[in-house]
């Protein structure tokens, strides 16, 4: 997996993440591999449906949910460690279509940097300030 940034201004960046098929690969093989211990196909015992089978149905659906999680946590992590100063979160830019069969899969973040700026809380007038005594009567 491969993260870099680039900065288009003072206020806003892109992050751009590569992940890599041998980086989700493994995770996608185990979760499917406990469908097929737990899924409930017509023709089948529960436990020893095929591994192709349970490929075919829920492949796709499991791979691109591994794909989202190694992504957030991913990017969680870098923005963390590069100690980013971001306004809000990572903003998915889906300028492309995203092909989820190649090896290779990019994905492009905007982000807002937090602005910085300074208050001046002095008064440009002085305040007056009364004190009032009480006198009984």
């Amino acid at each position: 997996m491969k993260i870099s940034i680039s900065n288009a201004n003072k206020l806003s960046g892109i992050i751009s993440v590569s992940i890599e098929k041998k980086d989700y690969e493994g995770k996608v093989n185990e979760v499917l591999k406990n469908y097929t211990k737990t899924a409930k196909i017509p023709g089948f015992r529960k436990g020893f449906v095929p591994m192709g089978l349970v490929k075919k149905q829920y492949g796709n659906a499991v791979k691109v949910d591994q794909i989202n999680k190694l992504l957030d946590s991913n990017l969680k992590k870098y923005i963390q460690d590069q100690k980013l100063d971001i306004l809000g979160g990572p903003i998915p830019n889906t300028d492309n279509e995203i092909d989820w069969d190649s090896e290779s899969i990019n994905f492009n973040f905007e982000i807002g940097y937090t602005p910085e700026f300074k208050i001046n809380l002095k008064p440009k007038k002085s305040i007056i300030k009364y004190e009032v005594k009480l006198i009984k009567r």
